[in-house]
């Protein structure tokens, strides 16, 4: 078999993409286009964006750990008119599509957003990052409930036809709930997911190493954490999953397709090292060539569950007996 042969193309809920390797929202931006070619992503995913200009949070915003780094930017946004009279022009010059990633403080201003920025041609779908707090409920994610998902996402299907891509919250009890309360409200995609809560405290001045004390932990740490997620998600959930969080290499990319994902973010990998999306599109194309496969979707769900009816150690949840 000859690369050529080779078809990396992923649909995702009704927008095709190249191959299934974009970058995460908040870990990409327009200058990165001096080191790699945006031509050769699946999609472009800028930092999430706000109706109004905020400064985000107080330094620190972010901190190293063993095995990967906690942040807490706060959406450090210059809103929505910068975007789309600055950011959606600059997009234009690329042909990768252009998915806009929206944060907001209530389920109006989310519907408000993406009426708005769905009409906008360039723009290929939306991200709803309902991880972010919803003011109106003490602070807790939208994503944190299935009625407030629900919702949410069924009242911004109601004013646009573009996709739309629920990035969904790990912060949660059952994650496959509120899969179930986005796809059944009208989501194309699920995006699992964004980062878990932690904290760090530097142990010689007794303080937390993050301004805001906690922030969202991302890199190869959590990886075996989304990658279940990402199989819990796929077994109920009949829309496609774009996988996020701990893709530093095409094997990590690979084993989340295998886990059920038809794409996914890269995040702290660019920080690292920023051609890791390139570098991971090369990696997946020998992976197929090395097994034969054809077809991205070949991948995709294709772990494959030992018979373990003769197993009495564990149950089917992952509880010991």
């Amino acid at each position: 078999m000859i690369r050529a042969k080779l078809n990396l193309e992923v649909n995702i809920g009704g927008l095709r993409i190249k191959n299934p390797v974009m970058p995460a929202s908040g870990a990409f931006g327009e200058g990165m286009d001096k080191i790699i070619d945006f031509n050769l992503l699946g999609a472009v995913i800028p930092k999430s964006i706000t109706k109004y200009p905020q400064r985000g949070n107080q330094n620190p915003r972010a901190c190293e750990t063993k095995g990967g780094m906690i942040n807490s930017i706060g959406i450090q946004s210059n809103g929505i008119d910068y975007y789309l009279k600055e950011i959606v022009p600059y997009y234009k010059q690329y042909r990768a599509p252009l998915i806009s990633s929206i944060s907001a403080e209530s389920i109006d201003e989310f519907v408000e957003m993406s009426e708005i920025i769905g009409a906008v041609p360039k723009v290929s779908a939306l991200e709803l990052n309902i991880s972010c707090p919803n003011l109106k409920s003490d602070g807790r994610a939208f994503g944190m409930s299935d009625d407030v998902t629900h919702h949410l996402v069924s009242r911004v299907r109601k004013v646009t036809d573009k996709p739309i891509l629920v990035k969904l919250t790990p912060n949660v009890t059952d994650i496959r709930s509120i899969a179930l309360a986005a796809e059944g409200a009208g989501a194309d995609s699920l995006i699992v997911a964004n980062t878990p809560l932690a904290m760090a405290i530097d142990i010689h001045s007794r303080q937390p190493k993050i301004g805001n004390i906690m922030g969202g932990l991302s890199g190869p740490a959590i990886k075996p954490i989304i990658v279940r997620q990402i199989y819990q998600v796929h077994q109920v959930s009949s829309i496609p999953i774009i996988g996020c969080g701990g893709v530093m290499t095409s094997d990590d990319a690979i084993e989340m397709m295998l886990a059920g994902a038809s794409a996914v973010q890269v995040g702290t990998a660019n920080f690292v090292s920023p051609t890791a999306m390139i570098d991971i599109v090369k990696g997946i194309q020998t992976y197929m060539e090395e097994h034969q496969l054809k077809r991205i979707d070949d991948l995709v769900g294709g772990v494959i569950i030992p018979d373990q009816r003769n197993e009495n150690t564990f149950n089917r949840r992952g509880e010991g007996k």
